[in-house]
């Protein structure tokens, strides 16, 4: 194993500890690893990384205690009116670096060259997968902004508003050729998805798949009919 390697991984093991502590008691957690509260205390604090040996070692005793989508569900609040906040989702970083390896190890053969996503709750979600992937994101926002001169534009209307929305996205930020992995943190009606599809078309770029933190209804389902791409979601909602 490389020395980059090997320090990610006892990266990855901090990251499982304070998601696990957020449940677990340090106690709880004694018993699962054999070890002293005090040196979990540590590792959770990030005062001392383990061994190569011993990362491993709680790795395979950790993981299996932890369920990424059931992580999820008990995080996102629902209020009176079956509305739901996802905020406690997308600012836990320990769960979506987690996320973000899972999502990187669907599409990992994809060759990813960008992680496509419009702004705002999608950049979290972005960023976290690119950098599992090890490749640059972007993202489309809803206004121009100064200094760039060329974007790549669609304007669609959502379902929910009645109003026209419009997309841009700079034109260096997808180039020819270029394999995209559409990613976002909901999707309901697929109507801002479309559009940046319509993006890479634009682009000349390729979607080789998009995933979703939370889908709602059957709309992933119609979206690979669509586009004959992976289209997948963590978590769906009826």
């Amino acid at each position: 194993m490389s020395q980059l390697k090997s320090v990610q991984e006892k990266l990855r093991l901090v990251r499982v500890l304070r998601l696990l502590k957020k449940t677990y008691t340090y106690e709880e957690l004694s018993k699962i690893t054999g070890l002293p509260i005090t040196v979990l205390n540590r590792y959770v604090r990030g005062k001392v990384l383990p061994s190569a040996e011993r990362t491993k070692e709680l790795l395979s005793l950790l993981l299996p205690y932890i369920n990424i989508e059931e992580e999820v569900r008990k995080r996102i609040k629902f209020d009176e009116y079956g509305f739901f906040d996802n905020m406690p989702v997308l600012s836990d970083t320990a769960l979506m670096s987690l996320i973000a390896e899972d999502v990187a190890g669907r599409y990992m053969d994809k060759n990813v060259d960008r992680v496509l996503t419009a702004a705002t709750d999608g950049i979290a979600l972005g960023v976290h997968v690119a950098r599992e992937l090890n490749v640059d994101v972007v993202y489309a926002k809803k206004k121009k902004e100064v200094g760039v001169e060329k974007f790549y534009e669609v304007s669609y209307v959502p379902s929910a508003s009645g109003s026209v929305t419009t997309l841009y996205l700079p034109q260096w930020a997808l180039k020819k050729g270029e394999n995209v992995l559409i990613v976002d943190d909901v999707i309901r009606s697929g109507e801002t998805q479309r559009a940046l599809l319509e993006m890479c078309r634009q682009a000349g770029a390729k979607p080789v798949g998009m995933f979703f933190l939370i889908s709602v209804g059957d709309v992933i389902e119609r979206l690979r009919e669509e586009y004959s791409i992976p289209v997948e979601s963590l978590i769906r909602l009826e």
